[in-house]
């Protein structure tokens, strides 16, 4: 059996959560589903879809993001609604107006921390224009931006109110991620084995990002007492130092020390699992022991701090720091618009309506990259492939049975169980999930009740294939952006954060994690962009010797965040080293070789400097100059 059927396999492994997640995006789509029919709303596939795309874990966010979306959309409808007045009569202008209206939207998603929500409202900003072309007079325009914005809002409120009853607290998403890591570094400490490690590096890549916005969101909308709050803000920063110490403890510390801090880390996860007092270490280590030792029991006796008052947390900019200077964002939105535009004056020129599915695939298939791109399409294909196969079954054995909403409901709930189950699993897999979703939704959600229209489904997977064929066309053939691009930019702001983490004073404890779990995820995301690279064209294709610099590269500066955190005092020198690492690599330029870059063997590399590995990231890239 190939490696990557092994992958595929292990992706759709459950996991703690994962079916919880399923029922609850399945459930909440066929509730949007339900409304779309009994108040005649058109297209609840695509509010399905906005389900299945946006839906996260936790309810915290889930109404951030229903907030955020509906008041996007009625911003942008109302100013399209403005438009119409100049356009209604135009065709030309109209046109020139969608294709200023995608990019805008693609462009600002692409910059900021909207992301794909940005492609998401110009698909739906988009297609109301669309609408006005099939009924170019006042009192349609109108109904049809109406329909658009119900489009949106509908399924959005729908999601709040579901999430404010049956979502999942934030503050239990913390406890679980906090128990998580503290059992993977007991794991580590005790078995210290390659698949231990391989799990606590699992653990780090996720970064704390995504979990102290939840931990935000959970003091603000007062889940549990601030004190609570507090706890967790603070447990989510000291479990992920306690990781990256765990994960440098060298292969000379005793048997006795490991199962002694192994033994305490499961003390303290069985008190998380309960919700009791953490434990405090009855004795610290003496100084003269290992920094990672005293690391892991620091951060395990800052635990146990009854009394926490709530971190400063950073704050990421909105806009990307190249948002006005990389060429690429204003590329990749006009390489959509493009293909937007085409698929809309294709189906509408030959008047084939059925088909406009091929102008939606262009917005919810582009990828930044060509790799991406045509993973996501491949995904695409495949899921749309699978989700008709369902569709058309159900066209045939299951609906002429349905007589009611009722039994739509059920149809649709049963049939997106192991779409959302897909779509829950890790980006490997998940967007062939919200594919295989749409396109049975695409195929059996047909008017305002069920249908056995057999033509409908057909054109929407014709337009589907389309849009693929579009997109494939145009990301590979216009300025092609190869994956080594985006990895190269991941790693230059990976060694960029590992400059600041070099020159920040010791005492900065938290700044000091945020920063090592900052550019662990740069590292991961670079190593996520070059997975891809066999999707790519063979003129795009980074070669086999400069994947294995990339690897090389990689695998010395993943050790570095657990180095510098646990270095006694910070290096100016490593720090200048580090930032001239970034640019060269940035602007793919050797820097200076160095002499200390030597091959270790595995004793000696398990207690490598942070110089040492500096010196071989630098010797990596003389080599691929």
């Amino acid at each position: 059996m190939s490696l990557r059927i092994h992958q595929v396999i292990a992706d759709l492994r459950p996991f703690e959560g994962r079916f919880g997640m399923t029922w609850r995006v399945a459930l909440l789509c066929a509730l949007v589903a339900a409304v779309a029919m009994i108040y005649k709303i058109p297209e609840p596939a695509i509010g399905c879809y906005l389900i299945i795309y946006l839906m996260k874990q936790d309810a915290s966010t889930n109404i951030a993001l229903a907030i955020g979306a509906t008041i996007l959309v009625t911003v942008f409808v109302a100013l399209v609604f403005l438009l119409t007045r100049w356009t209604i009569e135009i065709p030309f202008l109209r046109l020139a107006v969608m294709a200023l209206a995608s990019f805008a939207f693609v462009y600002l998603g692409s910059v900021s921390k909207l992301g794909d929500l940005g492609s998401d409202m110009a698909l739906v900003i988009t297609f109301a224009l669309s609408l006005v072309s099939a009924a170019p007079f006042g009192e349609a325009v109108t109904r049809g931006l109406l329909y658009a914005w119900q489009m949106v809002t509908m399924p959005m409120a729908l999601m709040l109110c579901f999430n404010l009853v049956l979502g999942w607290k934030p503050s239990r998403l913390l406890r679980t991620t906090w128990r998580d890591r503290v059992e993977a570094a007991a794991d580590h400490a005790e078995a210290h084995d390659a698949a231990s490690l391989a799990r606590l590096r699992e653990l780090l890549r996720e970064g704390n990002a995504d979990h102290d916005q939840r931990a935000l969101l959970t003091r603000v909308l007062h889940y549990v007492p601030n004190r609570v709050s507090n706890r967790l803000a603070h447990a989510i920063e000291q479990s992920y130092a306690l990781m990256l110490a765990v994960s440098a403890l060298p292969a000379d510390v005793t048997a006795e020390e490991r199962a002694r801090l192994a033994a305490h880390c499961r003390k303290v996860a069985a008190a998380i699992r309960s919700e009791g007092d953490i434990p405090a270490p009855d004795e610290m280590p003496p100084a003269t022991d290992d920094p990672a030792l005293r690391e892991a029991w620091s951060a395990l006796a800052e635990m146990a701090e009854p009394n926490q008052t709530w971190p400063v947390m950073a704050q990421e900019p909105f806009f990307a720091a190249d948002a006005l200077t990389n060429p690429n964002h204003q590329r990749f939105a006009l390489k959509t618009t493009l293909a937007a535009m085409i698929a809309y004056i294709v189906y509408a020129g030959i008047d084939w309506q059925g088909i406009h599915t091929a102008m939606i695939t262009c917005f919810v298939a582009s990828l930044g990259t060509t790799g991406e791109t045509v993973h996501k399409l491949t995904l695409r294909i495949i899921g749309c492939l699978i989700g008709a196969a369902m569709g058309i079954g159900a066209i045939l054995f299951v609906i002429p049975n349905i007589t009611s909403v009722g039994g739509l409901m059920v149809l649709v709930f049963v049939a997106l169980l192991p779409a959302a189950w897909v779509s829950s699993g890790s980006e490997r897999i998940s967007y062939g999930g919200v594919q295989i979703g749409l396109a049975f939704l695409l195929t059996v959600l047909q008017g305002f009740e069920p249908s056995l229209d057999m033509d409908s489904a057909r054109d929407r997977i014709v337009g589907i294939l389309v849009g693929n064929l579009l997109v494939y066309l145009i990301f590979t053939r216009i300025w092609p952006v190869g994956v080594t691009v985006s990895a190269r930019a991941e790693l230059s702001s990976a060694l960029a954060t590992l400059s600041r983490l070099a020159a920040l004073p010791r005492g900065d404890r938290r700044a000091l994690v945020n920063e090592a779990a900052a550019a662990t995820v740069d590292l991961r995301q670079a190593a996520d962009h070059l997975a891809v690279a066999h999707y790519e064209p063979a003129s795009l294709r980074p070669s086999d010797a400069e994947l294995r610099r990339f690897e090389i590269v990689m695998a010395e500066a993943e050790q570095l965040p657990a180095s510098l955190l646990l270095a006694e005092a910070s290096d100016p020198e490593e720090a200048a080293r580090l930032a001239r690492l970034s640019k060269a690599i940035a602007s793919a330029t050797s820097p200076a070789p160095d002499d200390a870059g030597r091959t270790l063997d595995a004793t000696t590399a398990s207690r490598a400097t942070a110089a040492e590995r500096i010196s071989r990231i630098e010797n990596a890239l003389v080599h691929e100059a």
